[in-house]
This record gives structure tokens, C-alpha cells and sequence, in this order.
């Protein structure tokens, strides 16, 4: 049986008709056939064209003739997923392929979009955000559904490995790709999945369970943090109140803080969080300032409260 086949039985009520991100690799087949025989007729592809290898074309083919041995719509949607300087090329290969999928799934009255994302592909999430000191947002790893572009997205193949979706394509008379760049080691992800993965295998054979559990406590913790911060937001005040702030222990403060930036579209740093807060200790008289650069702006103190703006304004007069 097609491993995708139980994960997708197991979901709730989905909006019908529904599409299937689908590059033509072996997991998204996967996912693609198992969703057309859930669904018959409810189904539509869609295939993302990045251009960004020559191979790409021959993806295109191979996508197609699946599609109409199997009568599921195909819609073929070509971006441009250059990066910006300083930019990572990855992201912003992912920021366009989403924007392309919730834009087609709008056009196209779809009521979601499933992703063949499974659970190697959470395990490289995960170490690759220890790897870069992420807190619980980024250890909670990959959501199994998220909004995006006012479309609902689904992960229903978080729990299947990737080497048990491959084996039952590979049994079955069914084309699928194999994308180059996923051997290319200059990608990290691609250096965990060829070096670490098959090491935590040996020495952890459960690894791929006990990580996605591991994700799922980070993931209710981030969520209890979240209202937390809420209320205390609804305590503080918007604009914050520098005075009330103080009051709250470091970490509700910490936590406060975080989130309030992040309304302003401003991530900060650990050492700028850090900073800030320090600087909120310290403010104590009518004169002192505060000033700080977090993420594409600064914060700065405006009579008794907290006040971020993007750019680089100078500072309020206190």
C-alpha cells in the first residue's frame, strides 16, 4: 500500500477541490497518487518551474504525462526565484514557490494545497535550527498545517520516511525525478541528509519518531509562550510602557518583547534582545535614552513608552 494513503485518510474535513504540490520527485508523487485515490476527481497539481537548472524542463514532462495517465489537472507556474544580496538562495527559491502555490490555489478555487514534506525532511529542519541556536519557534520544526497568502497548507506525510515512500514508488510503474541539487553538498541540508542522517540511523534507529516528539513539546511550549505573551501585551500596552515592563521578570520580559517586535516585522537578535533589555533596566530618569537597531529598524524610547520604526529615522526627542 502507497505509505501516503493511511496519512491522508487520517486528516480531517478538507476543503474539496484541494491541490498537491508536486515537483515530480518521489515523495510528492507519493503524495499525488495517494491524494487522487482519496479524492477522485477533487484533485489538481501543481508544478512549480523555478528555471534555475536545465533539467527543469524535464521535469515539466515528466509531471505531465503523470497528470494524464491519471486525468489530475496540471498547473505548471514559472517564477523567478533569484535572490537578493545577502540574500539565501534557498529562501527565497522557497518564499517564491509558496507565493506561486497560494496564488494558483486562489485562482484555481482550490481549498488547500497539500506538500509532500516528510519526516527526513523535518529531522533537517531540526538539526539544522540546533545548529544555529534557534529557540522553540525554530526547534518546533515544520507546522502540519499553516496559512499562507490566505491559502491553507498541509503537511500530511510528517510522520512517513523518506525511504519508505521511495520504496514503494520505486515497486510501482510510475515515473518520478530525482532532482541533481539534492546531492549537491555546497547545501547544508543536503550534507545533513548524506552524512548525519544515515549515522543517527545507526546509532538511534527510532530517531526520526522521537525527534518529531521532540518537535511537538516545542511546539506546544512556543504556543503557551505565545498566549503568554499576549496577555502580558494587553497588560504592558501598545505602545509598551517602559515603566511596566520592568516590573515583569526577565524571561515574561524577554518573551514580551520578542513577540511585540515581531508585530512590527522586526526580528531581533539575541544579543539585540539582550541590549534592549539591558537598556530597559537602565531607564530610570526622564532623560535617558534608548535607542537600539533591531533588524531593519530601531528602538527607541518616546516619553514613557517603547517605539520602533523601521528604518533608520532618527531618533525621538525625549
Amino acid at each position: 500500500m502507497n505509505p501516503a494513503l493511511p496519512a491522508l485518510q487520517a486528516l480531517p474535513y478538507l476543503a474539496l477541490p484541494i491541490g498537491v504540490a508536486y515537483s515530480g520527485g518521489a515523495d510528492s508523487t507519493a503524495l499525488l497518487l495517494a491524494a487522487s485515490q482519496c479524492w477522485p476527481g477533487q484533485i489538481q497539481a501543481i508544478h512549480i518551474h523555478h528555471g534555475l537548472q536545465a533539467a527543469a524542463d524535464d521535469f515539466v514532462r515528466v509531471c505531465q504525462s503523470v497528470c494524464a495517465d491519471r486525468k489530475v489537472p496540471l498547473h505548471v507556474v514559472q517564477v523567478a526565484a533569484g535572490h537578493a544580496p545577502g540574500e539565501s538562495p534557498e529562501d527565497a527559491a522557497r518564499r517564491a514557490r509558496y507565493a506561486a502555490l497560494a496564488g494558483t490555489a486562489t485562482q484555481s478555487g482550490l481549498g488547500g494545497v497539500l506538500l509532500g514534506q516528510h519526516a527526513d525532511d523535518q529531522v533537517e529542519t531540526l538539526l539544522l535550527a540546533l545548529s544555529r541556536g534557534a529557540g522553540l519557534p525554530g526547534l518546533s520544526g515544520m507546522a502540519p498545517q499553516f496559512e499562507r497568502g490566505g491559502v491553507m497548507f498541509y503537511r500530511p506525510l510528517l510522520q512517513i520516511s523518506a525511504s519508505s515512500l521511495r520504496g514503494w514508488l520505486m515497486q510501482q510503474p510510475i515515473a518520478f525525478v530525482d532532482d541533481p541539487t539534492n546531492l549537491d553538498e555546497r547545501y547544508t541540508r543536503n550534507r545533513i541528509r548524506a552524512r548525519l542522517l544515515p549515522a543517527l540511523a545507526e546509532a538511534f534507529p527510532q530517531f526520526r519518531t522521537t525527534f518529531a516528539r521532540s518537535a511537538r513539546h516545542a511546539a506546544q511550549a512556543q504556543a503557551l509562550l505565545l498566549e503568554v505573551a499576549q496577555q502580558d501585551l494587553l497588560l504592558v500596552g501598545l505602545p509598551p510602557a517602559i515603566k511596566v515592563l520592568q516590573a515583569l521578570s526577565q524571561p515574561r520580559q524577554a518573551n514580551l518583547l520578542r513577540h511585540w517586535l515581531q508585530l512590527q516585522h522586526a526580528t531581533p537578535s539575541a544579543a539585540q534582545l539582550d541590549q534592549l533589555m539591558v537598556q530597559i533596566s537602565a531607564c530610570r530618569t526622564r532623560g535617558h535614552q534608548i535607542r537600539l537597531k533591531v533588524g531593519g529598524g530601531h528602538v527607541s524610547r518616546v516619553s514613557a513608552v517603547l517605539h520602533y520604526r523601521a528604518g533608520a529615522g532618527k531618533s525621538a526627542e525625549q
